[in-house]
């Protein structure tokens, strides 16, 4: 398929510049996911050695109290009808309280709105439009690569402060895939780990709020380099170990930042952030809060860097994002 470069794109007229609107054809709401093809999947699957596999998901209930502040634990109950069964059911499950993939209907963009141009009506409670079940059917397969980006920085001299707020560039993660090997193929789902949920995780749970957000989170920097980057490499979705993908507080220099947008009551603001073009102009998925902890220690051991990964996220119609369900297999 001949898809136009981020460049390209940011010359439209037909459609927001910088925008994949229409790529993937007329009323397209699966965006990059459409990168992966059959003939991609087949080759991903010839990735697969040694049949090792690695869980890409915390527990639910692992990171309570929530790092954006409006999501409580999730409650499970356990019932029986007689003394042989038992069933259960979940209360406050928040689907992205804990590993998740953010849908295209998670963020819009404060000019253009929703990807695709889906009204905003649309978005609703029931309604299919751009919900989680889109993904759920076509579902997340292919070739995977990991970007150990806390490895390489340590190994160089110059470790991840995770405490804080470190902005890395399209430069550094071109550095980090040459040091792996790395070369990268349309439809690629890409890992980034940066150790931040085992540092999070540590902090004693009063002191957890401090480490994210608006006290500094180390991610991908806010740039129209960086959506270029991540764009023209194809990827059908990038996902991080750390809360939100990308960096904050926010590079005030991406000139997306309004000084007129209020802060909102509660939550975290996005004012400025990588969210919005990223999932409402461009229709890349967000991986947040992964677990790659076994994942990178096997690839460091044996220097393999690339496997099959799969994830298929809940059929909920409407969902705007949920557990990501994804293993890795090496």
């Amino acid at each position: 398929m001949d898809v136009p470069t981020y460049r390209e794109l940011r010359e439209r007229t037909d459609a927001p510049p910088g925008s994949s609107w229409g790529v993937f054809g007329p009323g397209d709401q699966l965006g990059a996911v459409n990168n992966i093809t059959p003939e991609s999947v087949v080759a991903a699957a010839g990735l697969i050695r040694t049949g090792r596999t690695f869980n890409l998901d915390y527990p639910l209930n692992t990171f309570v109290p929530s790092p954006a502040g409006t999501r409580p634990a999730t409650r499970h109950q356990i019932f029986a009808n007689n003394p042989h069964h038992r069933d259960d059911w979940l209360d406050s499950f928040y689907l992205q309280s804990t590993s998740q993939i953010d849908g295209l209907r998670h963020m819009r963009h404060p000019r253009y709105g929703f990807y695709g141009g889906v009204p905003d009506e649309a978005v609703r409670v029931g309604s299919p439009d751009l919900g989680i079940q889109l993904v759920a059917e076509k579902g997340v397969a292919g070739r995977g690569v990991l970007l150990d980006l806390g490895r390489y920085f340590e190994r160089t001299g110059d470790p991840i402060d995770l405490s804080t707020n470190r902005m890395f560039t399209p430069d550094e993660l071109d550095a980090v895939a040459a040091d792996a090997g790395v070369t990268f193929r349309p439809g690629d789902i890409l890992l980034i780990r940066l150790g931040w949920v085992p540092f999070f995780l540590g902090l004693p749970v009063e002191e957890r709020p401090k480490g994210r957000g608006r006290s500094g989170n180390p991610g991908l920097i806010q740039s129209e380099a960086m959506l270029e980057w991540i764009w023209d490499h194809r990827f059908a979705m990038i996902a991080a170990d750390n809360s939100g993908l990308e960096a904050t507080p926010v590079n005030p220099d991406s000139g997306w930042v309004d000084p007129a947008e209020e802060a909102p009551p509660k939550g975290p603001s996005h004012n400025g952030m990588l969210h919005r073009p990223l999932l409402a102009l461009l229709g890349v998925l967000i991986g947040e809060l992964w677990a790659l902890e076994p994942l990178a220690e096997a690839c460091a051991a044996d220097g393999v860097y690339e496997f099959f990964v799969t994830a298929k996220p809940v059929n909920l119609v409407g969902g705007v994002g949920s557990p990501p369900n994804a293993i890795a297999i090496k």
